[in-house]
């Protein structure tokens, strides 16, 4: 039986990963809302139903990419959708057209994620987009992915076009998938370099970085425990300095030392071009990885690498406590 509660961005951001396989986590709000959490990190909603005597998992969205109010919104339409028998079509539609109705039904993201994906597609599947979709062969879909650079690109290709040549059929366009039970694409999970010492290097090159916010904005990296998605947004609207909050997450005491430092020019902490926040700063981070002895690190590395020796704790004090702990713990010889 799935665990039930109140879904909201601070449970759900702070969930922990199984070991090996997949947990399910259920709302209460709404409780046809389900979320898998896999022991890689990756959270998706997702409902039940059973169609045609057969019961289906409805794949509705990546989380955080998704909304929580989204996804329950999405819940009703999802499951009349499911309940829908398959339109017979017998027009001819071109591969391209046919992943413009498959975005504009099926994909659920924000929009910056949703233009990269149709980005994605258009460079890595180019050949396939003025086919007509039942025309297409499975040579055509193995020749496709086997000239795809990389491989982690050519799995997320080959699931997508599994996932689209499905959708097909559901809508009548094709009789049978020729994208399924092609062979899985194995790849090589990615080892992440940090040690305790390693991120004692990066701090003492962080701080030697001459631009303040970009300083700033990457000892957050490690100060604040979350991704650099959310770091790099931050607001000064978001803090509560007297409460030593940030949003619902709480700041560490070398966080809260940090921010008050900084001065207030801007709507966002971290300011960027346009008047929009600090988006990618590439260069900077190569150039403090390189200092740092890390290279190939990443900036979400950071996160993870801290967020897995976190000590979790229901109480927001508690959780603050423990992030000062393993802060003085890791960074007690810099």
């Amino acid at each position: 039986m799935a665990h039930q509660f109140f879904f909201n961005a601070y449970i759900l951001d702070n969930l922990p990963t199984p070991v090996k396989g997949f947990d399910v986590v259920q709302d209460i709000s709404e409780p046809r809302l389900r979320m898998y959490i896999t022991s890689r990190g990756v959270k998706t909603f997702f409902v039940r139903k059973r169609v045609h005597g057969a019961d289906k998992r409805i794949i509705i969205g990546n989380y955080p990419d998704m909304d929580i109010e989204d996804a329950r919104s999405a819940v009703q339409s999802v499951l009349d959708s499911a309940s829908k028998k398959p339109v017979a079509r017998r027009k001819q539609i071109t591969f391209k057209e046919f992943f413009d109705l498959y975005v504009a039904n099926k994909i659920r993201r924000g929009e910056d994620s949703q233009m990269k994906l149709v980005r994605s597609v258009n460079l890595h599947l180019r050949p396939l987009m003025n086919k007509n979709i039942n025309e297409i062969t499975r040579e055509d879909v193995v020749g496709v992915i086997a000239n795809i650079d990389g491989r982690a690109i050519a799995a997320r290709m080959q699931d997508l076009l599994q996932s689209i040549f499905k959708y097909a059929i559901e809508q009548g366009y094709v009789k049978q998938s020729v994208a399924a039970d092609l062979p899985k694409i194995e790849q090589k999970r990615r080892v992440r370099p940090l040690t305790k010492t390693g991120l004692q290097r990066l701090v003492a090159a962080i701080n030697k970085e001459p631009d303040e916010f970009i300083r700033a904005a990457f000892l957050m990296l490690v100060y604040g425990f979350a991704p650099r998605s959310r770091v790099f947004s931050i607001q000064w609207e978001d803090l509560d300095f007297n409460q030593y909050m940030w949003c619902e997450w709480p700041l560490s005491d070398r966080a809260v030392v940090l921010l008050q430092d900084l001065p207030q020019d801007s709507f966002w902490l971290f300011p960027g071009r346009g008047g929009s926040h600090l988006a990618d700063p590439r260069t900077a981070w190569r150039r403090v990885t390189r200092a740092a002895g890390i290279p190939n690190l990443t900036m979400d590395d950071v996160h993870k690498f801290l967020m897995r020796r976190l000590e979790w704790a229901a109480d927001r004090e508690n959780i603050r406590t423990n992030m000062n702990n393993l802060l003085d713990e890791m960074l007690s010889e810099y």
